[in-house]
């Protein structure tokens, strides 16, 4: 394994390693993202350099039992173990993936080829409401914050508009990671879940979910 990295140019050690490093940082890697200066999708120069040299990267990540997953259809690859403990995700941002995935199997289900799927805040709090997945009708804005900035460190998302300014018409595009986070088959049981958990809550969902500034407990 070691000779493939010592037979590399410095310029290329340079890269992997700062490759490698993304890819532990976020576990996921896209081969295409959104940026926003050309509002266009451009090619993922890390994505490239991993998909280069994947077949060394598999080999160092078996050293800690870590499966490297190249996902064609998705167009990702991704870090994948049951002994890889990631960040504990809050309660917000485990329902804002779940209404994500939902918006992004209707769209993908009305689409007649692959498309790019977009949502705003908005269509995310009715969901949300809709589903009776949160008791109380204000959602922090610092807890909306911590939870795009999470989705989109993870690859799953990505915001339109500025981050100060969060609002109802706030636009995110949702990334095909969002497919190997949840699939199908998990989610009834996680809207199941939170449903019991918020009907035994004092106050029940009703009127429309918005953003305050006061904080919202979980």
């Amino acid at each position: 394994m070691f000779p493939y990295y010592n037979e590399l140019l410095d310029e290329e050690k340079e890269e992997l390693t700062e490759a490698i490093k993304i890819l532990i940082n976020q576990t996921f890697m896209l081969e295409r993202k959104y940026d926003n200066k050309t509002e266009r999708y451009l090619p993922n120069r890390v994505y490239r350099i991993c998909e280069r040299h994947l077949d060394f990267i598999k080999e160092y990540f078996k050293i800690s039992d870590i499966d490297v997953i190249e996902n064609r259809q998705f167009s990702v690859i991704y870090l994948k173990s049951k002994n890889l403990q990631g960040e504990k995700l809050s309660k917000l941002t485990t329902i804002f993936i779940l209404i994500l995935k939902l918006i992004f199997d209707e769209q993908m289900n009305v689409a007649s080829n692959s498309i790019h799927v977009y949502t705003t805040l908005n269509e995310v709090y009715e969901k949300i409401q809709l589903f009776r997945l949160w008791n109380n009708k204000s959602i922090s804005p610092t807890e909306v914050r911590r939870t795009i900035t999470a989705l989109k460190k993870y690859q799953i998302m990505e915001i339109l508009d500025e981050m100060g300014n969060l609002e109802g018409d706030t636009r995110f595009i949702i990334y095909p990671v969002v497919n190997l986070v949840l699939d199908g088959q998990a989610i009834a049981g996680i809207i199941e879940q939170y449903q019991e958990e918020e009907e035994e809550e004092e106050e029940p969902l009703d009127g429309q979910i918005s953003i305050t500034d006061q904080d919202v407990s979980e």
